[in-house]
């Protein structure tokens, strides 16, 4: 099947940034004694390349094959310039979708990914707070496809007036007539993001949202702040993934279901990728133009599914979770079954993270599909999942189904 498709099949629109990442080396008793207040630590040579929603889904897809116009908001500054070498670096006309401001500063970010210990990010969000609806004209959207937009909780224009700007965006490319993702990050509990109405935002921007791809501690930080607090002050920590179970994951999905979007995931991080879809018919016909019809409706509706990770020699984290989504978005557009396109999606995190940067890593989305085929081991979700049932094949675990309307 070609997968190239139009000019702008797909449009990735959202946060980006210049990535700063110097070389750490492992440390045994992991990053508190590696990075320490007095120490001197001896590291390599750092890299730059493009971090955000934009560059590591945008130039995923596109190194997967798919036609996909990248739309961030950068400065006319050397950081800016930097952005713009790195994604046509990536193929030529890679950085014609960005906008340009002039005297304002691009983003970026120092990211420390030491070789097994998840990554911190340190961000300065620069042009990304001034992004707003009219930055996505509407001849941009002609003739697309998919839209999916990425870290509204970083754009300080997409949460303030509780979400206004988010809406105006999300709706135009829905009316439009494209499929409409999204995805977010978590703020910084104590910045003004992290003090703004995620639950309120949320009830206004869902319902125009098809795709909703948000990590499991960024659902709980939004939609359940007590259990949030809860499970980090359990874990001894923010990272909630292991503490993850089906009850939980089912009523967190059911909830944003009934927010009104189509299809809910929760990026579960070594964990795999878990997504709940819609027993609604009609509210899958309604996806747009990716929207799965004919023999395929049935296999999307009211299903429950956790793919596991794929087994790989770890290199980094880096961008991970956006190239999860990059490969489902792709299963999407080019109308693989759910369960095809949630391994798609594994398969390109997994892919992704055999390279320390975030997408060099990604290869043709034939090549893909081949080596998923290949019987490429995968790991146990590591989750407890009562009522669940494994695939005969050993590729994904299923929830019990959900009820569903009539086709």
């Amino acid at each position: 099947m070609n997968v190239r498709g139009r000019a702008a099949d797909i449009v990735v629109a959202g946060h980006i940034c210049l990535d700063i990442i110097p070389a750490l080396p492992s440390h045994p008793e992991g990053l508190s004694q590696l990075i320490s207040p007095g120490k001197l630590v001896e590291i390599g040579p750092a890299s730059l390349s493009t971090g955000g929603a934009v560059a590591n889904t945008g130039l995923a897809l596109r190194r997967l094959g798919f036609g996909t116009r990248l739309m961030g908001k950068i400065g006319d500054d050397a950081f800016g310039r930097s952005i713009r070498e790195c994604l046509d670096a990536y193929g030529e006309g890679a950085s014609d979708g960005m906008i340009v401001s002039a005297g304002e500063s691009s983003s970026y970010t120092i990211v420390i990914s030491p070789p097994g210990i998840d990554r911190i990010f340190l961000h300065a969000t620069g042009t990304n707070d001034t992004f707003a609806a009219s930055d996505v004209p509407a001849e941009a959207l002609a003739g697309v496809r998919l839209f999916h937009f990425g870290y509204p909780p970083l754009m300080r224009g997409m949460y303030e007036r509780e979400g206004e700007e988010l809406v105006r965006l999300l709706g135009a490319a829905k009316a439009a007539g494209a499929t409409v993702s999204l995805d977010m990050a978590r703020p910084d509990p104590a910045s003004d993001a992290g003090r703004a109405d995620w639950r309120g935002i949320l009830a206004r921007t869902l319902p125009i949202v098809d795709v909703f791809l948000p990590s499991l501690e960024e659902i709980l930080f939004m939609l359940r702040p007590d259990t949030y607090r809860e499970l980090a002050a359990r874990s001894g920590g923010e990272e909630l993934i292991g503490m993850a179970d089906g009850p939980l994951l089912s009523s967190l999905a059911e909830e944003l279901l009934g927010m009104g979007v189509a299809v809910a995931g929760i990026k579960l991080g070594e964990h795999g990728l878990y997504v709940r879809t819609t027993g609604d018919a009609a509210r899958l016909q309604a996806m747009g133009a990716c929207a799965p019809n004919g023999d395929a409706l049935a296999g999307w509706l009211g299903r429950e599914l956790l793919a596991p990770c794929f087994t790989v020699d770890v290199a980094g984290t880096t961008g991970a979770g956006d190239c999860t989504i990059a490969g489902l978005l792709g299963g999407l557009a080019s109308g693989q079954p759910l369960e095809r396109a949630l391994l798609s999606a594994v398969g390109t995190g997994a892919c992704n993270v055999e390279r320390a940067d975030a997408v060099s890593g990604i290869p043709r989305w034939e090549a893909l599909q081949r080596r998923i085929d290949a019987r490429w081991p995968q790991r146990a979700p590591g989750l407890a999942l009562p009522g669940w049932t494994q695939a005969a094949d050993g590729g994904l675990w299923s929830g019990p189904r959900q009820g569903t309307d009539k086709l």
